[in-house]
């Protein structure tokens, strides 16, 4: 899902998908980028960092990396670099990581200023990761190029969040999650617990 709005952000396809609805077919304004010329930051090398690091193997992106607990396989594909050089460095930085009171608000304004012009943001993972009103700011300067969020602040969001008015926002529902696999896992693991626990074992 994160790959996704990777692709809809270097794509304009957000931009693409308003104009189309309005019978807009014309060129100007939607030429796009290549994912396979992105440096991508990838912040959180957890199970969904690792496995989104591993996909993106296929694109030929160079990959920078940030966790606090570096992780050997993650160390054979992809650069572990301090926070400020992925920043600095990456044409995408896409969020993988768990909201702690250390990483509020981990992109404001300095963190945004340090990035190259024309970055690109994804965030699945928590919408207070990221100080809203400078990421709305960066968007507006093209400081940041688009935005794919599944997570933002206040879920759902107010019709006033002026990120719904970006159009170089693709912004989503909170349903990275959301597939029917995803789904059956999640009954077949409170299923094996259950088992687990009546046979007094560890859950």
């Amino acid at each position: 899902y994160a790959i996704m709005l990777m692709l809809m952000c270097t794509r304009k396809m957000n931009q693409t998908m308003l104009r189309a609805a309005a019978q807009d077919y014309t060129l100007p304004g939607k030429m796009g980028r290549d994912l396979s010329n992105c440096t991508v930051g990838v912040i959180g090398t957890g199970k969904i960092g690792r496995t989104v690091i591993a996909h993106l193997q296929g694109f030929g992106c160079k990959i920078l990396a940030y966790d606090l607990y570096q992780n050997d396989e993650v160390k054979k594909i992809a650069k572990y670099v301090p926070l400020e050089t992925l920043i600095a460095e990456s044409d995408v930085i896409t969020l993988h990581t768990n909201a702690t009171e250390e990483n509020h608000h981990l992109l404001n304004a300095d963190a945004f200023a340090k990035m190259k012009d024309g970055t690109i943001l994804i965030n699945t993972a928590r919408g207070g990761l990221i100080v809203e009103e400078a990421l709305v700011d960066a968007l507006q300067s093209g400081k940041v190029y688009g935005a794919g969020l599944d997570v933002i602040r206040d879920e759902p969001p107010k019709g006033d969040n002026p990120l719904l008015h970006q159009d170089n926002a693709a912004i989503t529902a909170h349903i990275a999650w959301l597939t029917r696999a995803s789904r059956l896992r999640a009954i077949d693991i409170a299923i094996d617990n259950f088992k687990a626990y009546l046979r007094g074992e560890p859950v």
